[in-house]
This record gives C-alpha cells, sequence and structure tokens, in this order.
C-alpha cells in the first residue's frame, strides 16, 4: 500500500523497464559465434579454448551447445557445450560474459542442456570446477548436482597454480 513512498517518481517501474537490459534468448550455438565464445572463454579460463576449439564442438554432433543471445542485437551474453556419450553427459564448458553475471544466464543455459539432453535419453550429468569457484559451485548445488568426486591439480588457475576440481553429478531420468 506505502510502497510508493521509496520510489522517486509514480513511473518509477517503467523507466527501470526501459533501462533493464532484455532477458537472453536460448538457444542453438551456430559457428559464427565461435569466435565471440572463445573472447567469452578467454575471460574467464587460464587456458581458453580457440574460435577453431570452439567451432568444432559446435557442429559435433555429440555435443548440445547453447548460446544466451541478446534479443535484440544477437551478440552472445553466454555460452555451453555439453558432450553425450550414451546415457551420460558431462558439461564441458559455462560461461558467461561478465556483465550478465548473476542474471540467470548460466542457470537458464544449464537447465536447457539438461532438458535437451534428457531428451535424447541422458540419464546424468557430470562436471568438473575448480573448489575456488563459489559463484559456480552454488548454482550447480541449487540445480541439484552433488559432489561424487574430486581430481587434485586438474584445473588450471591463470596465475599457473594447480586446483582441485570438485566432479559433480545429476541424474536426469
Amino acid at each position: 500500500m506505502f510502497d510508493f513512498w521509496w520510489r522517486p517518481f509514480p513511473l518509477f517501474d517503467v523507466w527501470l523497464w526501459w533501462w533493464s537490459p532484455s532477458p537472453p534468448s536460448i538457444g542453438l550455438l551456430r559457428g559464427d559465434k565461435a569466435g565471440a565464445c572463445a573472447d567469452l572463454h578467454a575471460a574467464d579460463f587460464a587456458y581458453p579454448w580457440s574460435e577453431d576449439e570452439i567451432a568444432r564442438l559446435v557442429v559435433d554432433a555429440s555435443t548440445i551447445s547453447l548460446g544466451a543471445f541478446d534479443p535484440i542485437t544477437g551478440a552472445v551474453r553466454g555460452f555451453g557445450i555439453v558432450r553425450r556419450a550414451a546415457d551420460e553427459a558431462e558439461v564441458l564448458t559455462l560461461a558467461v560474459a561478465h556483465p550478465w553475471r548473476g542474471r540467470g544466464i548460466g542457470r537458464a543455459l544449464l537447465l536447457e542442456a539438461m532438458r535437451q539432453a534428457s531428451e535424447t535419453g541422458v540419464r546424468a550429468m557430470f562436471l568438473e570446477v575448480d573448489e575456488a569457484n563459489a559463484a559456480a559451485l552454488a548454482l550447480y548445488r541449487r540445480l541439484g548436482f552433488v559432489q561424487v568426486g574430486e581430481r587434485p591439480g586438474y584445473s588450471r588457475r591463470k596465475d599457473g597454480a594447480r586446483a582441485l576440481a570438485i566432479v559433480m553429478r545429476k541424474d536426469l531420468a
């Protein structure tokens, strides 16, 4: 009833809507976006994948490659690549552009990857994540992934140090 008191002017909600970025559209990743994905990957990973490596994965029939795209410009806000093998899948990578983090893009990408994987008969999904990546660990736990193992020295950080990777699993069926 009194929520209008905190607003600077009555049309504050309209103003927020106008200036807020549009939510991304989640769709299949195409090879022509590999360069933008390589740039995103380079911003987050110590040993990033090249444009060619990403392009090869995108067209591989065993992968589910998804992007989060700006609905107006088509710019890549995030992407994820999952590889299927028999009735299992592994999240190979998931990256979101820094300005768009914390807005549900990683979650949306992962949920769509899980949905598509499940539809193709995948019963369990795995991933490895650096133990220091608190945001990713929180996301994966919220989505029902549980720790099933550890890989000492598996992850490489930008400073060259080796880090423990947490192996996580989620049953899809």
